[in-house]
């Protein structure tokens, strides 16, 4: 069962880069390789492939199912948006300006209005809201739509993580007052975390943004961030109060008790395949991809070792394993290809980040046994036959766990503190990762530290009556009246 060619197929399938020094390569290598993705012939745009789509289906499966729970209801609005209607709202046409692609042309005629390609939908969604509603009785009103959208940015490609068309869901909501709009603001913005949490085993810190990043037109965005190894943070997801500013560009009223017109408050929110991009970045390894369970297309592979002689009991044995294991729900995979052999077996399956590996030999048969290998951290356990279920969901709960505690661990080692110009631009220098300090408010203090190490504000505390960590601004010694986190983003 080997053959000469097999060993240099199995070299051909490893990972050439190295996650710490070749980070951006690196990742490149483990998404084709790991069959998630390819380059489209268009510059900034990518082909997902099977494997890929799996890892998003995971994704919107958990969403779809907790948006549901809270009243929202799926939709779909058209991608093309005339440009009067974008135009109704300055904010949002100042905002992706520079990122709208745009249609001019159908087939051979001239449009009498050019055409957006939607970049964001409130300037689509809210107008028919405006429609179905009329009274306060039509309120909460709660819709969201899973597409594509498309932002013409001038960067080089990174598949999930920047492209210039991207999947994602969008939520838009309208509410009577201030306070319920802002409840359902931190209702979807603790869902992100909980997918990040208890889903794709990231931990993640939550926040707001500055009001000079804010989303074009709303009050405030609150945002998912997650720290990637390399030290940069990922805005992975964001849920924005919109205040009444969008309602009133697009007549969204309604008609209280006491009949009279009142303007709705507004929310809007998206989580993209952004997701996908920090959940490799997070876990994988110079092996390739590495999955959390909770997402993977494959749970288990089962790899058998035989020899010839012992060729017809090891295979009955693996195939009534992953019989009862597919019988308890179980995603698993026998592996049970003549022409490969159990090396290149092992790894292509770690390269394709399956949590767990069980390997079944003569031994194992004879002593009623499996052979249970983390694909984290190649640790191996023995488990009796007759503990199959338990045994194999113990090992997934225990791969899931060891993904999360090492996220979590470099979170907590790289968040620091610094005051001072020299000392936030040598702490992000030469460690990277979060850097709180005191902040004035003034958006030239961010632009300062911007254009010497190409890093930002990504977050400020959700409380903004928060006291500052430093009583003065760690760039120009004012006063200071928040928390900022400087880091360098994706």
């Amino acid at each position: 069962m080997s053959d000469d060619g097999d060993e240099s197929d199995a070299q051909s399938l490893g990972i050439t880069k190295r996650k710490e020094y070749e980070t951006g390569e690196w990742y490149a290598e483990v998404v084709q390789k790991a069959d998630l993705a390819d380059y489209a012939p268009m510059g900034g745009f990518i082909v997902v492939k099977p494997r890929g789509y799996a890892l998003w289906e995971q994704v919107q499966e958990n969403l779809d199912s907790w948006f549901k729970t809270t009243g929202v209801e799926n939709a779909y609005f058209p991608m093309m948006i005339p440009e009067s209607y974008l135009e109704r709202e300055s904010d949002i046409v100042e905002g992706f300006d520079p990122e709208v692609a745009w249609v001019t042309h159908g087939g051979h005629e001239e449009l009498e209005e050019r055409l957006a390609v939607r970049p964001t939908s409130e300037s689509i969604i809210t107008p028919y809201m405006a429609e179905w509603t009329r009274s306060h009785r039509d309120l909460p009103l709660r819709l969201n739509q899973w597409c594509s959208v498309v932002r013409w940015e001038a960067t080089d490609t990174k598949p999930f993580f920047r492209t210039k068309e991207f999947l994602w869901q969008e939520g838009h909501t309208a509410h009577e007052s201030e306070g319920e709009a802002w409840e359902e603001t931190m209702t979807r913005l603790e869902q992100y975390n909980r997918l990040y949490e208890d889903v794709l085993a990231m931990p993640t810190t939550l926040g707001r943004k500055p009001d000079h990043d804010k989303f074009p037109g709303g009050e405030t965005t609150t945002t998912v961030e997650a720290l990637m190894p390399d030290g940069k943070s990922l805005q992975a997801g964001t849920s924005h109060y919109l205040g009444t500013g969008f309602a009133e560009a697009y007549d969204l009223t309604y008609r209280d008790e006491d009949e009279n017109e009142q303007v709705c408050h507004t929310t809007s929110w998206g989580l993209s395949w952004r997701a996908l991009g920090g959940l490799i970045m997070t876990h994988s390894d110079d092996q390739g991809l590495v999955l959390p369970p909770t997402v993977a297309p494959e749970q288990v592979v089962i790899v058998p070792i035989w020899q010839e002689d012992t060729r017809e009991e090891v295979l009955d044995y693996c195939e009534q394993l992953h019989a009862d294991l597919d019988a308890d729900g179980v995603r698993v995979v026998l592996d049970d290809r003549d022409e490969r052999n159990p090396g290149f077996k092992f790894n292509e399956w770690e390269l394709k980040g399956t949590p767990v590996r069980i390997e079944v030999g003569p031994n194992e048969v004879d002593d009623e046994e499996i052979t249970l290998v983390h694909r984290p951290d190649g640790e191996t356990e023995t488990a009796d036959r007759a503990d199959l279920t338990d045994a194999t969901e113990d090992a997934l709960d225990t791969v899931y766990a060891k993904l999360y505690a090492d996220a979590e661990a470099n979170l907590e080692e790289n968040v620091r503190e610094a005051h001072g110009r020299g000392e936030i631009l040598g702490t992000l220098g030469q460690h990277g990762g979060y850097v709180k300090t005191g902040w004035c408010g003034d958006k030239s203090c961010e632009t300062e530290i911007k254009d010497q190490i190409a890093a930002e504000i990504v977050m400020l505390p959700l409380e903004e009556d928060t006291e500052p960590v430093h009583e003065t601004c760690g760039v120009c010694g004012e006063a200071a009246t928040e928390t900022a986190f400087f880091a360098k983003n994706y």
